[in-house]
This record gives structure tokens, sequence and C-alpha cells, in this order.
């Protein structure tokens, strides 16, 4: 994978980037995702931000390699940190981290966000936390798309700021309002997965000398929950 051709799962982070977006990847790595819309002209100006120092000076690197630094810049900061105010930012990706550490991120970010009216994250796991973030937080989900590559499985969101309230109830909050409605065969395969894992981890707090009464009864509902969204499917 390189900025001239994206991983199916960074390919699609970026077809929810509207063409023209002043763009912010945290966690760019190599900022292969701003520099390949950078070249197909998707975005007018991106910023890389890295907290770490070595895929930093890879992301300025691959910048400066690919001739893109009038329209790209690298930042060495702790998440949103790495946007000011001059940039003028409308559009945030952040792709490839847990759900918990997005939340922190746009959590510690808020002043950030101010100018902001699309998020793009793609938590690799917890992803309710994050829409339950979005939700408290004026962002309304208007796409989802979940894929499988490399043996993992992916779900990227895509929300964009409203003026009135988000809830979700708890079943879309788990398993994603579109994702639900869609049923793919990827979210069923993911799902049925996820199902063994929690009856197992179950049976576990079972058998322990002392129960964990609060334990049990969160993952007798996220069960529930499951069993009753593959019925649904037909599974």
């Amino acid at each position: 994978m390189d900025a001239k051709q994206l991983s199916q799962r960074l390919a699609t982070v970026g077809d929810f980037v509207p063409t023209g977006a002043r763009l912010a990847d945290i966690g760019s790595d190599h900022a292969y995702l701003p520099a390949n819309l950078a070249l197909n002209r998707r975005i007018s100006y991106g910023v890389a931000g890295e907290v770490v120092r070595g895929p930093f000076e890879n992301a300025q690197h691959e910048i400066n390699q690919l001739g893109l630094s009038d329209i790209l810049v690298a930042r060495l900061a702790d998440g949103l940190a790495a946007i000011q105010p001059a940039d003028k930012i409308d559009t945030v990706t952040i792709a490839g981290m847990g759900g918990p550490l997005i939340r922190r991120i746009l959590e510690q970010g808020t002043a950030q966000l101010a100018g902001v009216k699309r998020l793009i994250l793609e938590p690799n796991v917890g992803e309710a936390t994050v829409r339950d973030w979005l939700a408290a937080n004026g962002f309304q989900i208007t796409a989802e798309r979940i894929l499988a590559e490399d043996g993992h499985t992916y779900e990227v969101i895509c929300a964009d700021r409203v003026d009135q309230p988000v809830t979700y109830l708890a079943n879309e909050q788990l398993f994603g309002p579109f994702l639900l409605a869609e049923k793919s065969p990827v979210f069923i395969a993911k799902w049925q997965r996820e199902l063994e894992r929690a009856q197992s981890a179950l049976a576990q707090m079972h058998q322990a000398k002392v129960a964990p009464t609060q334990n049990i009864a969160v993952i007798e509902a996220k069960i529930k929950l499951i069993e009753g969204v593959l019925v649904d499917a037909g599974k």
C-alpha cells in the first residue's frame, strides 16, 4: 500500500471525504490517505497529524517526495491539537485506532472541532462508544460501511454535524443504524463471532468462585441483542 494505491479500508474512509474538503487526518502514519486525496484533487488542503515522531517523519517524507507540500502539512501533535485555526478544517478522519482512543481524542479536542462539519471514523474495536459520543455531541451518522480485509473486519462511520438532538437505541448504538438495516454477509459473520465470544465469556463468569453479577447482566443483555439481530437476519 502507498499513497497511489490505498488499502480497501483507507479507500473506504476516503470515499466519504467531500470534494474540496479541508481535511485533518489524525494518526496519519505515512499520510497515505491525505496524499491520495490530494493527488486525486479531492481535497483543497490537508493536515497529517501524528503523535509519534517516527510516523510523523514518514508523513513528512511522503508529502515531500510526492511534491504535495503546497497542499499538505505534517504536524507532530497529540490528537486534534494538530489542527490550527488558520487551517479552517471542515472534515476530520481518524482511522485504525480503538473506539475508546478515538473517543478520547474527540473529547480532548472539542475546541478544534468548532468548524468541523464531518467526522469519518474507523474504530478497530469499541464502535458503540464512538456512536455514543457522536450522538451526545451533535453529530448524526449519515452512512456506515463494514468490510473484511486481510482477515480483519472494519467499520467506517461517517457523521455530520446537525442542529437537532441525536439519539440511538441500544441496538443501533451497538450495531450501527445503517449496518443494522443492511445486515450484509460481513456484518452477519462478525456478529456470529461476537456471539460465540460473548457466550464463552459468560460461561467463564458463571464458573468463577464469586460470580461478577453486574458483568454477567451486561453480557447477557449484549447476547440477547446479538441473538435478536441474527434471528432477524435468518441466521
